[in-house]
């Protein structure tokens, strides 16, 4: 059974980088296109960033293109998100999410941590 952990919320100021972790396991974390999405309060979920397994491609909303970064750790079965220059519209909680498929839709996600909230202040 695949299980994702995310760690790394909190609240931040505004600027400051902050970092999240997804721990996978149950998986060949390798072969899994992995996502981060989040969901402000009265938001529908959005995609943030994703890292395609096959080629090693990335995609990122144009709302943190130039400021998130997706990298990630196969030995450690690990995704980071990277927070640069945060804005207090980045509130949101953040979820972790992973498919063996290669280019996968929204809700094509297999798998899914439980969120980590991230609350920016101004």
């Amino acid at each position: 059974q695949v299980q994702l952990v995310e760690s790394g919320g909190g609240v931040a100021q505004a600027g400051p980088p902050l970092r999240l972790s997804c721990a996978a396991s149950g998986a060949t974390f390798s072969r899994y296109t992995m996502g981060w999405f989040r969901q402000a309060p009265g938001n529908e979920r959005e995609l943030v960033a994703a890292f395609r397994w096959l080629g090693g491609s990335t995609d990122y909303a144009n709302s943190v293109k130039g400021r998130f970064t997706i990298p990630r750790d196969n030995a450690k079965s690990t995704l980071y998100l990277q927070l640069n220059s945060l804005k207090p519209e980045d509130t949101a909680v953040y979820y972790c999410a992973g498919t063996p498929k290669n280019t996968p839709r929204l809700y094509e996600y297999d798998y899914w941590g439980q969120g980590t909230q991230v609350t920016v202040s101004s």
